[in-house]
């Protein structure tokens, strides 16, 4: 604990949003506080945000990286507050609700109350083309089939298999949430991605039945949104009307008294004697790659988890950051004339199962998803590409993903046109796979941490969740954690 008088001294391991959030929650905590406090933020890149690249381009927004987040979940929502940037939110166009599934080569509507790949409406489930009759009759077994009296932790895969059967897993489910992690479900944890099918099952016996009450709740409780501004109230996702790199420009300038070390990696970190150096040593030293020595009163690491696994190894066992795998995948956008189409989007895109065998995984009409994104007189698609057991595809040239794309939006929705231009970003590494047990396991990890290193917290996309509300909430728990063990209270 640094003496009265003293400033805080913080390192912040890691530039992207989890990092900026640490840091900037750290320095208003502070400020709560009447505390004096240097932050510094370390990152191997030149650039901040890390997959938060957004590029502005012929009247064009373009997202390299992620393109929105859920409006439901407040910890971005209270961030733009702080910022004073929320009269910049904006809502996906009401007209574009509708979302497809490609299925032998064409594209069905998904059914209506379908929730995270769990029908809610019977009717519409019973009608659609995407299921055999042997399927919807199994997945309707869920009514009756008996909740699991297991206490650990499992697959979503099997899970799914388990109370709506094979056929709604793999056509439905696998599709829309195995492509918010890249990943393959039966190998991801459910209690690390969808605890709310756990809990659904175990509440009402029934998957379905609890998706249903989740939703009728959902629809019941006096909106998150009486914090938004009126014009986004009613939009599932959100985003900012400058992209997303509107939120780190806010940041950046937030964060004006903190020192940068961009371009900078964090190679390793030690703990200090105080008995050896004296009462008023730091706890901590950060040891740079340009071989600068940072002293440090709490270090807050939200590097990817290889990086953290090789900065904490020195001093305790990482075996559950070196479970964490990382999944490539890549994002090819083109813009088109609308004239030269022929096509008027009626919905926000479609997701593509493992089954149907073309390169792309799901493609966003972005121009009509996100009015602000594109001139009235254009087109934007956005084609994602990789996944887990799929990576080879990142690393084609330009040239081979570039086609391999173009054939598959050809056979899908006949676009024959050539594109005004063609944006390809490779994101190699960049998508955590959590494994079954990873919340038990990463749990005991931090207990250790805390106790062998009061003052050092480890966070990030490799722990509690990967968009970026969960990245900014652990940003934040990171900064209340780290202050409470050096001052020893919330005040």
């Amino acid at each position: 604990m640094r003496g009265n008088g003293k400033r805080d001294r913080f390192v912040v391991i890691g530039g992207g949003i989890s990092g900026l959030s640490s840091a900037f929650y750290l320095l208003k905590q502070a400020k709560q506080r009447g505390r004096d406090a240097l932050v510094t933020i370390v990152d191997p890149s030149e650039r901040i945000g890390g997959k938060i690249n957004t590029l502005k381009r012929d009247g064009f927004t373009i997202e390299r990286g992620p393109d929105s987040f859920l409006a439901r979940k407040t910890p971005i929502i209270d961030l733009a507050y702080d910022l004073g940037i929320e009269n910049q939110l904006v809502g996906t166009n009401p007209k574009a609700k509708k979302t497809y599934i490609l299925h032998h080569g064409k594209l069905h509507p998904m059914p209506p109350g379908l929730v995270l790949g769990v029908p809610t409406e019977i009717a519409p489930f019973a009608k659609t083309s995407l299921l055999s009759w042997g399927g919807k009759l199994r997945a309707m077994m869920d009514f009756v089939t008996p909740a699991s009296k297991e206490t650990g932790d499992e697959s979503i895969g099997h899970f799914l298999t388990r109370r709506v059967g094979a056929e709604v897993m793999e056509r439905v489910a696998e599709p829309l949430l195995a492509g918010i992690y890249a990943g393959e479900l039966n190998k991801l944890s459910l209690a690390s991605t969808f605890p709310q099918f756990r809990d659904a099952e175990r509440k009402h016996g029934s998957l379905i039945r609890g998706m249903r009450a989740n939703k009728r709740l959902a629809a019941s409780t006096p909106a998150v949104a009486t914090r938004l501004p009126d014009a986004v109230k009613n939009s599932m996702f959100l985003t900012f009307r400058g992209g997303l790199e509107t939120m780190l420009e806010a940041l950046h300038t937030a964060l004006a008294s903190a020192e940068w070390k961009l371009g900078n990696k964090a190679v390793a970190f030690r703990q200090n004697d105080p008995d050896e150096h004296g009462g008023d040593v730091a706890p901590y030293e950060v040891l740079l790659s340009d071989g600068e020595i940072l002293e440090a009163d709490g270090i807050v690491i939200t590097a990817p988890a290889f990086d953290a696994a090789d900065l904490l190894e020195p001093h305790m066992n990482v075996d559950a950051l070196r479970a964490i795998r990382y999944v490539s995948v890549a994002n090819v956008v083109m813009a088109f004339d609308k004239a030269t189409l022929g096509i008027d989007f009626d919905g926000s895109g479609f997701v593509v199962p493992r089954t149907e065998g073309t390169t792309i995984t799901a493609c966003t009409w972005t121009s009509a998803k996100w009015l602000h994104s594109s001139p009235s007189d254009k087109v934007l698609l956005r084609c994602y590409v990789g996944r887990s057991g799929d990576e080879a595809v990142v690393d084609l040239s330009d040239n081979q993903m570039t086609e391999a794309v173009r054939r598959d939006i050809r056979n899908t929705m006949g676009i024959t046109a050539e594109p005004l231009f063609t944006e390809i970003t490779r994101l190699h590494h960049s998508m955590p796979q959590y494994p079954v047990g990873h919340l038990q396991e990463t749990a005991k990890l931090r207990t250790k941490l805390r106790a062998q290193m009061p003052g050092v917290w480890v966070t990030g996309a490799a722990f509690d969740g990967v968009g970026l509300p969960d990245c900014i909430r652990q940003g934040k728990e990171a900064a209340m954690g780290v202050y409470k063990s050096l001052i020893g209270d919330f005040k």
